[in-house]
C-alpha cells in the first residue's frame, strides 16, 4: 500500500518555485508550531525538528533528503552553528560571567570529557560497539543546548537565583567547541593508520590554542573595523559582521583552530566593546540566530529515518537515561566540588538543564560523511537521544526551577524582557536588617539609570513600587536592569557569588 504524501514528487517538476514554495511553507508552519509550544511549555526546536521528520522521505510530505545529503546538513549545520554561538557570546557581558568564568569553564571543558567517558565506557558495555566507537558516540552527546532551555524559561516567566542563568548560558556556548575536538578526534582514531594517538593529541591541543588565540584577536579586529569603517547605508553592519564572522570560522580552520571556539570567544571580546551601530547588530543577530536554529531543526528532521529512529529505542532510551541521571549529575558533581558555595539544589539543577540539542545531531554527521561503518546507527542514536533530552527536561525545567527554589516566580504580566535598546535581565535582591536599603525610600535608595524595580514581594503580597515607597526587611525587591552583577554589588555592597 501506498503511503499517502502531500505532495507525490514522483510527478512533479523540481523548480525554483517549487523549492522556495516547499521552503517557505516549512518555515511558516515551523515558526507557528513555535508559537504554540510556549502555551505547552515544550521547546520550540523540538516542534521544528517533527515538522522536519513529517516533511522527510518517511513522512507525509516525501521530501527525498537521506544520509546521501549528510555532506549538505552538515554544511548547515556549521553555518548555522556558527550564527548561534556568535549571537549567544555577542550577548554575554563580561561582567555577568566573571564571577562564574571559572565553573562554566570547568563545565565546558572537564564536564564534556568527563561525560563523554562515562557514556563512551556505558555503551561499550551495553552494545557491541568497539571502545573507539563508544567513545566516538560518548562525545558526539558531550554538549550540551541553552536555546531550549531558555524559551521555556521565558516562556514560562521564570529567572533563576544564584547567576544560574549565566552559568547555564556560558557553559553551552563554550563547551560545543570541546565536543567537536572530541568527536574529530574519534572519528579520526577509526582508521589508526592515517593518525598515531599523539599526532592527533597534537591536533587536539593546537585546534584548542589556536582556536582562543584567534577568537581574542578577531574579536579585537572586528571592533576596530566596524567602527572605522563608515557604511553610507545602516543596514550593511550587520552584513559587514557576518562577513567578519564567516572570516573568522574560515581562517581559524585554515591554520588548523577551531572555528566554533573562535567565534563564539571573538564574539564575547566583540560584545564588550564600544560598538558603532550595537543595537543594530545585536537585534539583527538575534534574528539570525533563529532563523538559523530553525533552518538547522528543519535540516536535521528532514535527515533522519523514524523508522531507523524506532529500531533502535531501547538502547537509546537506556543511553538517554545513562546519561540524564547518571553521567550528567556526576559530570556536574565533580567539576563543581572545585568550587564553593554550590549548593547540591544548584548542582541538580544545572544538572537537569544539561540538554542535548541541535549541535550533537549535527557533529553526529560527521561519521556519516566519513563513512564510518556503524555510522547510521550512530545517528539514530544520538537522534533519539536529543529528541528524548528536549521532551522529558525541556518540558520540566520550570516545574524542577520551583520545586528546588531556584525561581523568581514574576507575577503576571511581569516578564524578564528586553527593551527596544538592549537586552535586560531580571534578578532578586532580598531587604536585609542593617543593609544599605533598608529604611531608605526608592527615591533615597539611588537606582543608578537603566534600573527599575518592578515589583515588591512583602509578606507574600505584590506591592507596585513607587518612589515614595518605604524598604523593610525581608521584602524581596524584582529588578530589571542591564548589568545584574554591577546594580546587585552597588545595592548590596556584597560581591556576586564566585
Amino acid at each position: 500500500m501506498r503511503r499517502c504524501r502531500l505532495i507525490d514528487f514522483d510527478t512533479v517538476v523540481i523548480t525554483v518555485h517549487n523549492i522556495l514554495l516547499i521552503l517557505s511553507l516549512l518555515l511558516f508552519f515551523a515558526i507557528l508550531a513555535g508559537k504554540t509550544s510556549y502555551k505547552f511549555g515544550v521547546p520550540a526546536l523540538l516542534l521544528f525538528l517533527c515538522i522536519g521528520m513529517l516533511a522527510g522521505s518517511e513522512g507525509i510530505g516525501g521530501i527525498q533528503f537521506g544520509y546521501e545529503q549528510a555532506n549538505t546538513a552538515q554544511f548547515i549545520g556549521v553555518v548555522a552553528l556558527n550564527f548561534i554561538l556568535f549571537s549567544g557570546g555577542l550577548d554575554t557581558k563580561w561582567k555577568a560571567i566573571r564571577p562564574i568564568v571559572g565553573k562554566g569553564m570547568t563545565l565546558s571543558t572537564l564536564g564534556v570529557v568527563l561525560t563523554a567517558v562515562f557514556v563512551g565506557c556505558f555503551v561499550k558495555i551495553v552494545t557491541d560497539f568497539s571502545w573507539t566507537e563508544s567513545l566516538l558516540l560518548g562525545s558526539i552527546v558531550s554538549s550540551t543546548d541553552a536555546a531550549a532551555v531558555f524559551n521555556i524559561l521565558n516562556a514560562k516567566n521564570l529567572s533563576l537565583k544564584n547567576n544560574l542563568k549565566p552559568l547555564l548560558e556560558f557553559e553551552s556556548g563554550s563547551n560545543d567547541p570541546v565536543a567537536f575536538l572530541l568527536t574529530t578526534f574519534f572519528v579520526g582514531m577509526i582508521h589508526p593508520e592515517n593518525l598515531s594517538v599523539i599526532h592527533v593529541l597534537r591536533i587536539f591541543v593546537l585546534q584548542l590554542f589556536l582556536g582562543t588565540l584567534m577568537g581574542l584577536v578577531m574579536g579585537k579586529a572586528a571592533a576596530i573595523i566596524i567602527n572605522r569603517i563608515k557604511l553610507g547605508y545602516t543596514g550593511l553592519y550587520p552584513i559587514l559582521v557576518m562577513s567578519l564572522v564567516l572570516l573568522t570560522y574560515s581562517l581559524t580552520n585554515l591554520i588548523g583552530g577551531n572555528g566554533f571556539l573562535a567565534v563564539y570567544i571573538s564574539a564575547i571580546v566583540l560584545g564588550n566593546q564600544k560598538l558603532t551601530r550595537r543595537n543594530l547588530i545585536v537585534e539583527s543577530f538575534d534574528g539570525y540566530a533563529w532563523l538559523m536554529q530553525l533552518i538547522l531543526f528543519l535540516t536535521l528532521g528532514l535527515l533522519v529515518f523514524p523508522s531507523e529512529v524506532w529500531d533502535i529505542k531501547w538502547i537509546g532510551l537506556v543511553v538517554a537515561a545513562f546519561i540524564i541521571f547518571f553521567a550528567r549529575p556526576l559530570a556536574v558533581m565533580v567539576c563543581l566540588l572545585f568550587f564553593k558555595k554550590t549548593s547540591i539544589k544548584d548542582q541538580l539543577f544545572v544538572s537537569w538543564v544539561g540538554l542535548r540539542g541541535a549541535a550533537p545531531i549535527v557533529f553526529a554527521t560527521y561519521p556519516l560523511v566519513a563513512g564510518l561503518d556503524k555510522s547510521s546507527m550512530i545517528f539514530s542514536i544520538v537522534f533519539f537521544i536529543s529528541f528524548s533530552s528536549m521532551a522529558l527536561q525541556g518540558s520540566s525545567i520550570p516545574w524542577l526551577a520551583r520545586k528546588l527554589k531556584l525561581a523568581i516566580i514574576l507575577p503576571a504580566g511581569l516578564v524578564a524582557r528586553r527593551n527596544l535598546d538592549t537586552k535586560t535581565e531580571m534578578f532578586e535582591v532580598e531587604v536585609k536588617k542593617g543593609s544599605p536599603l533598608d529604611g531608605k525610600t526608592l527615591l533615597e535608595a539611588g537606582l543608578p539609570d537603566d534600573t527599575r524595580v518592578t515589583m515588591i514581594l512583602r509578606k507574600g503580597d505584590y506591592i507596585v513600587p513607587r518612589g515614595d515607597t518605604l524598604l523593610l526587611p525581608k521584602d524581596y525587591l524584582y529588578i530589571l536592569c542591564k548589568d545584574q552583577h554591577e546594580v546587585k554589588t552597588w545595592l548590596t555592597g556584597e560581591s556576586v557569588e564566585e
